[in-house]
């Protein structure tokens, strides 16, 4: 219903819109504040999201995109129509990413290819980059290596040289998990040096708009958990384990321990495999995470034993009868 509503209020910005905006955040709100408020209620929604389920959370995201729509429907000028695609695009990429996290692909893909559209629309070379990294890191992590590759170019290619050094530090990590899931382990190692690289320029203060959240070494150290889970590299996986899961919210972390798991697997450590996978799927339960408790799924495809030990069976057991 909204996915199909929201394309058609991107297709709309996109035709009002004639030429870019230079300042999409500091631009002045001539329409009362109304604009700013629509942001904040999104950037407040997003906070949400490491304390709150994904199913929960995801029907005020779809009702604060219908009022979005309905103000766009009311605007009067282009310059509004366009800071409200902006608003449209944050909010679009939230419904995504709550859409992956409950296990939904399809609707995540949809809403992250939504949410780059409407900034586009918005003439906002940083949103559109950032979203276009956001659709990459989904394709990473689905085993796309190849468009995640394309897209994070195509981010590149929209900030040009002057890009922002977390924007450099960002699409490093997610073009690193795209040749992983190429099975490319020269490119992932490259592409993680130039991430830790342009991470450790970074300042201690807030990120730039739209990151909410600040990203430093321990996300870089997530990422080549990430990487080393996918390539089955037990030393990549398990060499920055207490520096990755020092960052991110209980979600993000379970999703780390389950990748540290793989890489225990990797290095034919069963037990102490599904010891911290059984943790992670508590922490999935806990929120109904239909992405976490997917993740642990394929951590247990990957271990075919005849005779499973006894922290296995429980394992299987616990997962018997979750259905999300």
């Amino acid at each position: 219903m909204e996915r199909r509503e929201f394309f058609g209020f991107s297709a709309g910005v996109a035709a009002a819109v004639a030429t870019p905006l230079l300042a999409p955040v500091a631009a002045a709100d001539t329409d009362g504040g109304q604009t700013a408020a629509l942001r904040l209620t999104t950037t407040a929604l997003r906070r949400l999201d490491g304390s709150t389920p994904s199913r929960e959370l995801s029907n005020s995201v779809h009702a604060h995109i219908q009022l979005i729509q309905s103000v766009t429907r009311d605007a009067r000028s282009d310059a509004r129509r366009a800071r409200l695609a902006a608003v449209g695009s944050e909010t679009a990429s939230l419904a995504g990413w709550l859409a992956w996290d409950m296990g939904d692909h399809g609707s995540a893909r949809t809403w992250y290819g939504s949410a780059v559209r409407a900034a586009r629309s918005a003439g906002d070379p940083l949103l559109t980059a950032y979203q276009a990294g956001s659709l990459a890191q989904f394709e990473a992590h689905a085993g796309n290596g190849a468009q995640a590759l394309s897209l994070a170019g195509r981010a590149r290619k929209v900030l040009g040289p002057e890009r922002p050094a977390v924007a450099d530090a960002w699409l490093s990590s997610v073009e690193a998990l795209a040749h992983a899931a190429g099975g490319d382990q020269r490119g992932a190692d490259r592409a993680l040096t130039r991430s830790r690289a342009a991470a450790e320029t970074l300042p201690d203060t807030p990120p730039p708009w739209p990151w909410v959240f600040a990203f430093g070494p321990a996300k870089v150290a997530a990422a080549r958990v990430a990487c080393g889970a996918k390539l089955g590299l037990a030393d990549w996986a398990l060499s920055a384990d207490t520096e990755a899961l020092g960052g991110g919210h209980e979600k993000q972390r379970a999703l780390t321990v389950l990748d540290l798991a793989a890489g225990h697997l990797a290095a034919g450590r069963v037990e102490a495999a599904f010891a911290l996978a059984g943790r992670a799927v508590e922490t999935g339960l806990k929120y109904r995470s239909g992405r976490i408790v997917d993740r642990a799924r394929a951590v247990r495809r990957s271990l075919a034993l005849t005779s499973p030990p006894k922290v296995v069976r429980e394992f299987d057991a616990r997962l018997r009868d979750v259905y999300l």
